[in-house]
């Protein structure tokens, strides 16, 4: 492993919060009315997503194209920027010894899906901490934490592919047809890791000991820390550890936990009989995971900021077994039909120093109190939160109904987001660079953050 300690003195900055609303011919603007909070608003941070395999085209060879587009990330008003170093496929664009390099990601050029290679051997992660030093722009490293391969029509990549002494660390998948590991499941997308496993974990722990160890980065953001869904894991090992928790055998495992066909959000009015402390049991291993990696982040760097990106859609999160919220917030008081009353006590939110909250409705669900709004996304998330991190919340501008609305729609709700976001929580966030260079929607974002903080003369 790596371990050269190179530590960091930073000045914390708070982080930055994001919405998106939508042409005001077709949408009301608010009711109400939040205060002036203008002045506070110059010190949130704003802050942008950078996608590997979207953006790789540009970055993966030529550190003259990653200076460029920060320049332009800065000149736009962002302040930070979170650059994705491990991938869907689980391999890693920093220096560690404890998984591959990336080799090609696939992206979509104008010719389809297509593969782009990395031929360089300088240092991605670097590039970007040397071009942010220089333009005063912070920089944050993204991890997809419990992926272990990706599979596409372009071939199949990372450790679970390659790896076969880590076939075991698979997630099990409870299918209609019985319990199957993920690859033998099949299909395109990311292949997870179960998270439950000690040795995953260590894994995981080594690679961020390594990533930590980078002078001149500003924090390490968590991707992905998570089970890759309701039907995860249910592998042996997974069985055993979940006794351990009860304090007694489960004789009719899976049934009595679950059954293929429920769904989160859409639960059965009789669920089985150790539905809720299982998903209970998933909270604590996603929250003693981070706790660990925590401990392990600061002991390498006590001045990183450490951190976590999750949905917000927090009334179905339990579906990847996370629970992001303040340990003070009572979940099964909002929550009974699938929270119990120890669920709270693994919320993680006080382990974070910040939370990326994705604040991901559709361009014409810009202002509201809850959830499926942009700024209800983020307000939900403050009260949830309480305080024990720092919050930052903003849209996916791309995907979803924003990749089939009108250029009209979607440069309006940007420039609402904004200020819908700001004026609720700690800071703005803004999936994904590459949206903004497709469309060149960079002066449509800094017009929106421009609304929202005053300028260097008070105008």
């Amino acid at each position: 492993m790596i371990r050269i300690v190179r530590f960091l003195v930073v000045l914390f900055i708070p982080f930055l919060m994001s919405s998106t609303s939508c042409d005001k011919d077709s949408e009301s603007l608010p009711e109400w009315e939040w205060d002036n909070n203008e002045e506070d608003n110059n010190d949130k941070p704003r802050i942008l997503w950078i996608d590997a395999a979207a953006n790789f085209v540009d970055f993966a060879n030529s550190k003259e194209n990653i200076l460029r587009d920060l320049q332009i990330a800065k000149d736009a008003g962002f302040t930070a920027v979170v650059v994705d170093v491990r991938p869907t496929t689980g391999d890693v664009l920093f220096e560690t010894d404890v998984v591959e390099q990336v080799k090609w990601l696939g992206a979509w050029l104008e010719q389809g899906y297509s593969k782009v290679e990395r031929t360089a051997t300088w240092d991605y992660l670097q590039a970007f901490i040397d071009a942010g030093k220089k333009l005063e722009l912070d920089v944050y490293a993204s991890i997809n934490t419990f992926v272990g391969g990706n599979s596409s029509s372009l071939g199949e990549q990372g450790a679970l592919f390659r790896d076969s002494e880590k076939e075991d660390w698979a997630t099990k998948l409870l299918t209609e047809t019985g319990i199957k590991s993920t690859l033998e499941v099949g299909g395109t997308g990311a292949k997870f890791f179960n998270p439950v496993r000690e040795d995953v974990q260590e894994y995981i722990f080594n690679m961020l000991e390594d990533l930590a160890a980078y002078d001149g980065l500003k924090g390490i953001i968590l991707d992905r820390g998570r089970f890759d869904g309701i039907d995860s894991d249910f592998s042996d090992y997974t069985k055993e550890k979940f006794e351990e928790y009860l304090g007694y055998s489960v004789e009719n495992f899976p049934e009595g936990v679950m059954s293929p066909d429920i769904k989160a959000g859409n639960l059965p009015s009789t669920l089985p009989e150790y539905f809720k402390k299982w998903l209970e049991f998933r909270a604590k291993v996603i929250h003693d995971f981070f706790d660990k990696a925590a401990a392990r982040v600061k002991a390498v760097n006590p001045d990183l900021s450490f951190g976590v990106y999750v949905g917000g859609w927090y009334s179905t999160y339990y579906e990847v077994g996370v629970n992001w919220a303040s340990p003070n917030y009572d979940t099964a008081s909002e929550f009974p039909v699938w929270a119990t009353p120890d669920y709270k006590k693994y919320g993680y939110a006080d382990i974070m120093d910040i939370i990326l909250i994705g604040a991901y409705a559709s361009p014409t669900k810009v202002y509201g109190t809850n959830e499926w709004t942009i700024q209800g996304f983020c307000s939900q998330a403050m009260r949830k939160i309480k305080g024990d991190a720092t919050v930052i919340g903003g849209p996916d501008v791309g995907n979803g109904a924003w990749a089939t609305a009108n250029d009209e729609v979607i440069n309006n709700a940007i420039i609402q987001s904004v200020g819908a976001v700001m004026d609720v929580c700690d800071g703005y966030f803004l999936f994904d660079m590459i949206h903004l260079k497709k469309k060149n929607q960079w002066e449509v974002v800094k017009e929106g953050i421009s609304n929202v903080i005053s300028t260097e003369n008070g105008d």
